[in-house]
């Protein structure tokens, strides 16, 4: 049965980077059904997350509203006051579902869905989820099962998935997606979200995926003067370390895990678009990406665009008469997602949502856009070596400007010219004037703030942490700062 408003299907992964599509021109990847849904719909080339970390950046995507406006700025567990993006299709008369991970607090709490298939990770008897119980209901009991592959939820070893692949979480989202669409009402409209646990660590995806690009050469992570790697690689770092400088062959089963677990998503993508009807608004993303060995860096929290940078898409039924095949490159952010999607489907924005519209962009109706955007994380991974007031950066996809304020130490890009960030441009006299522009731009974001940033001229070094979270958010039994420590709040 036709609707009269559009379904919705929100396709995201964990820890993707944006040239991580074989269209985005990457020498190895393949992503075939992502690659037709972008060249029959729409792709933004300079699509970023502002927090790069995964709570931060999915209460971004679900509220609407920047690290700063939802309040917190790195992995904390509180509650999120404000209008979400389920809510709002629940209340126009959608029938909502989740279907994999959603990462927020407190655990099962729906957020405006009316139903879900929850799984923020692979989990473990104590920490069971509705995948777990999948499992357990296919007599697979042998202990940590979903575990069992011995492998690091943040590391960078990498081997095949070890059950059959039919249990891996990646095919029991789809699963479990595909089961909704099933058992939906036919007489409404739907909202879907399909969110993969994947490809972020561990690195295990089905045999013939890790095979098939462990069999490949593939390309070296990215170097750089100012990123400070020892030429010759280093044995015994912990297997989760942030900073890494590993011999070649285990970089490559690093990139062979992440590669796999991404075309295996892909191919399951390919199922669940088989059979959504014609009238669906599809988009895929990603919270955040992963540096992959470039500079030296693992995982994501930084501003480098292996970490920072994300893939977006969308595509859109043919009876919306929207121009196809637009390869876009004004700077966007996982913010724009909720009332791009509102405004798609005829729905008000709520007044609480930082983010804009991509709609006039889309259709052509209004060109005019934001000059940059601004992103900021509380810690960075590599703690033995900047003290952890994280960083702050400001881009419009074309120039990026860094400061880590506990450092002081500041990276200016020119990603026209080098988007690996190979050069840091910072001290380049000919970039002075770009360079004073962006700091003033900086300054101007953080002006008034209570961190003390700055003082409204000058940005200002920190010792100590920062803190995790806006004050009113504060939970108790989580870990909080106070006189720049962690203090283990029981």
């Amino acid at each position: 049965m036709n609707n009269p408003k559009p379904n919705i299907l929100l396709l995201m992964t964990d820890q993707q980077r944006g040239d991580a599509l074989g269209i985005e021109g990457h020498p190895i990847l393949q992503t075939p059904y992502l690659d037709s849904l972008s060249m029959s719909g729409i792709r933004f080339t300079r699509a970023y997350s502002a927090c790069p970390t995964c709570v931060p950046a999915r209460r971004t995507l679900m509220s609407g509203k920047t690290p700063h406006g939802h309040g917190v700025y790195i992995n904390y567990d509180t509650y999120m006051d404000c209008p979400t993006l389920p809510e709002c299709f629940s209340k126009a008369g959608y029938q909502t579902h989740l279907a994999g991970k959603l990462h927020l607090w407190p655990k099962r709490k729906l957020y405006g869905f009316h139903s879900s298939d929850w799984a923020d990770g692979p989990g473990c008897k104590k920490e069971p989820n509705d995948y777990t119980k999948f499992l357990e209901c296919n007599n697979i009991n042998i202990p940590d099962v979903s575990q069992a592959h011995g492998m690091d939820g943040n590391g960078w070893v990498a081997r095949p998935w070890h059950l059959e692949e039919r249990f891996h979480i990646t095919n029991w989202t789809t699963d479990r997606a595909i089961n909704f669409l099933e058992r939906r009402d036919p007489t409404l409209p739907f909202f879907l979200k399909v969110s993969y646990f994947h490809p972020h660590q561990p690195g295990v995806p089905p045999e013939y995926y890790f095979n098939m690009y462990m069999n490949m050469e593939l390309p070296e992570p990215a170097r750089s003067n100012w990123s400070k790697i020892d030429e010759i690689p280093r044995r015994g770092i912990s297997v989760s370390s942030p900073r890494i400088n590993l011999d070649r062959q285990v970089i490559k089963q690093f990139q062979a895990g992440y590669y796999g677990c991404i075309t295996h998503i892909d191919h399951q993508i390919g199922r669940i678009l088989k059979i959504i009807p014609s009238n669906t608004i599809i988009i895929f993303t990603s919270d955040h990406g992963e540096m992959l060995g470039d500079h030296g860096y693992a995982r994501k929290g930084y501003a480098f665009e292996g970490s920072s940078r994300i893939p977006l898409l969308f595509n859109f039924p043919s009876e919306m008469h929207i121009p196809k095949k637009q390869v876009r490159k004004e700077v966007t952010e996982l913010m724009d997602i909720m009332p791009t999607l509102l405004d798609a489907a005829g729905i008000p924005v709520p007044d609480s949502v930082d983010g804009k519209s991509l709609m006039p962009l889309i259709t052509g109706k209004d060109s005019s856009w934001r000059e940059y955007i601004h992103g900021e994380i509380a810690a960075l991974a590599d703690s033995s070596n900047i003290p952890q007031t994280g960083m702050q950066y400001l881009t419009d996809g074309k120039r990026k400007y860094i400061w880590h304020p506990g450092t002081n130490e500041e990276f200016f890009f020119n990603l026209e010219i080098d988007p690996k960030e190979t050069d840091n441009l910072i001290s380049v006299s000919q970039y002075a004037n770009d360079i004073k522009l962006w700091k003033e731009r900086l300054i101007k974001e953080l002006d008034g703030r209570d961190e003390g940033f700055t003082d409204g001229r000058e940005l200002i070094k920190k010792d100590g942490i920062s803190r995790l979270c806006s004050p009113e958010l504060a939970r108790s039994g989580m870990p909080y700062v106070k006189n720049g420590k962690w203090i283990e709040n029981a």
